[in-house]
């Protein structure tokens, strides 16, 4: 019985492989073709997440996209969005499995970004203008998305709109990020502060380190 059962088991095991394997969405097939651009050596692993507005979504090279990330334009399938892309992914990334990058306008993330699973990215928000209208018929509010090149994002981060991160910048996990960082920026907590920077002469550093260097 043993047998059988680890036979069965690697058969299964073997075929769930080959389900992957073929499921994967590249440049080469179907599924690859409806995207505005996937660069050369691009994989989306196999089960998806939510997957639309793929004409307005560009991938550099050699990106690797894990299991059951959301990459989504716009409210839903169907919608115009114009004639520009809105959704720039870089090449060289890893975006960790069960990650959700929602974009309406514009979100950019550069070469060789790291995400850990499940961060969530977007650059629309739900308003509350109107205490009398529940919030979530009320219009949304839209706000670019940038993230530098070199960056990681820690598993379960946010980045919400009008946020810009710099280059080589590390956003801890669990970080609730909105606003602007400079470049090699460490930042953390909810909401999102900046507890750490580099410069040349001082290395990395507190942010109070620059004040005291300086004498203020």
């Amino acid at each position: 019985m043993s047998l059988v059962r680890r036979a069965t088991g690697a058969l299964i095991h073997r075929a769930y492989r080959a389900i992957r394997h073929a499921g994967a969405i590249t440049p080469g097939s179907p599924a690859g073709h409806r995207f505005r651009r996937l660069g050369d050596g691009v994989s989306i692993a196999f089960p998806p997440g939510a997957i639309f507005g793929e004409q307005w979504i560009e991938i550099g090279d050699h990106t690797l996209i894990g299991e059951r990330v959301s990459l989504s334009c716009g409210m839903g399938p169907g919608v115009d969005l114009g004639p520009a892309s809105i959704l720039r992914i870089g090449g060289g990334c890893s975006i960790g499995r069960g990650t959700h990058v929602v974009a309406h306008q514009s979100i950019d993330v550069g070469d060789d970004v790291f995400t850990g699973p499940y961060v969530y990215i977007t650059d629309q928000n739900h308003v509350y203008d109107d205490p009398d209208v529940p919030i979530g018929r009320q219009w949304p509010r839209n706000s670019p998305v940038s993230i530098g090149s070199g960056s990681w994002l820690g598993a379960g981060a946010i980045v919400l709109p009008g946020t810009t991160l710099g280059r080589q910048c590390v956003v801890a996990a669990g970080a609730v990020v909105r606003g602007e960082f400079p470049d090699h920026s460490v930042v953390a907590g909810v909401p999102a502060k900046r507890v750490r920077g580099y410069t040349p002469e001082l290395g990395w550093h507190a942010p109070e380190a620059v004040l005291a260097d300086s004498g203020s």
